[in-house]
């Protein structure tokens, strides 16, 4: 009796390990615990970056939570969601962070040329900007985003997304809560809001699902605040201080407002002309499979 009691009794623990095991390998809870566990990493060192240090230990910084966003991400992928992690794989990450970047900065010249050649931007020089400084900061603001956010969102949110419903409803629900989480910034409208969720949601999302590989979207992401930060253009309503003085003229729709480049229809336009190649050797490339696992 004593066996067949204490037999039982394992067998219940055993069960209930197996649904606690369950219960954090579903996708919604370790993207949850993950996400949360990024963003109290990012809450607590960013402001350590942002305030009055020495810029190059401001960049120390920054980088430092670089590194521990991408280690919790690795750590929630392993042990909650159990499955491996090809999208950070060190293979190929330099190539492809630095592929990602020049796509970024084609992107952002692009559309910056034709707002200013329709005469919606003029820059002068800004006398006095210290250009290291300059530099470091534009550097400092946009790897902590990039990383963070991708992360997040391309990371995280996609792949949990893809798990669920596959692709493309992974695509349309990452855009859309990109989207959202810029209303709060400063000149955002629904607008604005419709815009990044294309231009930022949908180019970021098929790069994404393009290289599968999460260096590329960061090294994209990454160039494109910085090129924005150097011109002195908001980024997303954030104000920076740039190498150059922009002037605004024109309607909001060309231009962005205060909201910045990010408003204007002109990167919308020009983001949907890359994503959609993107997209296209996304579901051409049998290279490349068209599920995580």
């Amino acid at each position: 009796m004593k066996k067949r009691s204490a037999h039982k009794e394992h067998s219940q623990m055993h069960e209930k390990l197996s649904k606690w095991s369950l219960f954090w390998r579903y996708p919604i809870i370790w993207m949850i615990v993950g996400a949360i566990s990024i963003i109290l990493v990012d809450a607590f060192i960013r402001p350590l970056a942002e305030q009055q240090v020495p810029g190059l230990l401001s960049l120390l910084l920054t980088l430092t939570l670089g590194f521990l966003a991408i280690i919790v991400y690795m750590l929630t992928m392993k042990y909650l969601a159990r499955r491996s992690i090809p999208e950070l794989s060190k293979k190929g990450a330099g190539f492809e962070a630095v592929m990602g970047a020049l796509t970024g900065v084609i992107f952002i010249a692009l559309s910056t040329i034709i707002i200013v050649s329709l005469g919606g931007y003029s820059f002068q020089w800004a006398n006095g900007a210290d250009t290291v400084t300059v530099l470091i900061a534009s550097i400092e603001a946009a790897l902590g985003a990039a990383i963070v956010e991708e992360l997040i969102f391309r990371g995280l949110m996609f792949q949990t997304m893809n798990k669920l419903l596959g692709n493309w409803a992974a695509l349309a629900v990452t855009s859309l809560f990109f989207g959202i989480a810029h209303l709060g910034n400063t000149g955002a409208t629904l607008w604005s809001a419709f815009a990044i969720t294309l231009e930022a949601g949908v180019l970021l999302g098929a790069a994404f699902l393009w290289r599968r590989n999460l260096w590329f979207v960061m090294g994209l992401h990454f160039s494109w605040n910085t090129l924005e930060g150097l011109l002195g253009i908001p980024v997303s309503g954030h104000t920076t201080t740039g190498l150059l003085i922009v002037k605004v003229k024109g309607p909001y729709l060309l231009t962005g407002g205060d909201f910045g480049l990010e408003g204007s229809v002109v990167p919308v336009i020009i983001s949907l002309l890359i994503a959609i190649p993107m997209l296209y050797g996304a579901v051409h490339n049998r290279n490349l499979p068209t599920n995580f696992t």
